[in-house]
């Protein structure tokens, strides 16, 4: 599994950049927010693999909170990779857990790709979903998302998680569902 690349960029787009790394050239996706972040000559990116039957793509990102958007929005139903990075390219973040949290449908509405339908589904999915989860404090935001998963895969929902993950000050993954277990006995 790929998670990041380095290299030095033999050419770029809006929308992917190849990039040359020792020999190899791959071609990488990448939103408007990257693109606009990244030089004409060297880039490090955050890397998302998508590995299909029929084909191996590549995600880039200049942001950890970007991947993790995007990455967040895959776990929806119906979200695929071209419409979570539509909305990458159209929010940042920051912007879009202002979105979730203030719950604006219609903001969600103007991005590309993202009917009425799709973007009340990720209102639903993503309620409670707001800068705790979009953190850009690199050990708080690993762990939170390592938490989340680790709560789902126990049968939680989205919302609960959220909820209890809040209210939760540990800084590690063993504390934080640790605590949120406390918390959703609670709920």
């Amino acid at each position: 599994m790929i998670i990041g690349l380095e290299g030095i960029i033999d050419f770029k787009e809006p929308t992917s950049v190849h990039l040359n790394v020792n020999s190899v050239i791959y071609e990488v996706f990448i939103s408007l927010h990257t693109y606009s972040t990244i030089g004409s000559e060297k880039a490090r990116l955050h890397i998302h693999h998508v590995i299909r039957e029929d084909a191996q793509q590549l995600y880039g990102f200049a942001q950890k909170s970007e991947k993790i958007l995007f990455e967040g929005m895959l776990k929806i139903n119906g979200i695929g990779p071209k419409a979570a990075l539509a909305i990458c390219s159209t929010f940042t973040p920051e912007q879009f857990a202002g979105i979730i949290s203030s719950k604006d449908v219609n903001a969600l509405k103007k991005v590309p790709g993202i009917g009425p339908k799709s973007a009340a589904r990720i209102m639903v999915e993503l309620a409670g979903f707001d800068a705790v989860l979009l953190n850009t404090a690199p050990s708080v935001n690993s762990a939170t998302t390592e938490a989340m998963m680790a709560l789902e895969s126990l049968g939680f929902k989205k919302e609960q998680i959220a909820k209890a993950l809040s209210q939760s000050h540990a800084t590690d993954t063993p504390a934080l569902v640790k605590e949120a277990l406390k918390q959703l006995q609670k709920l």
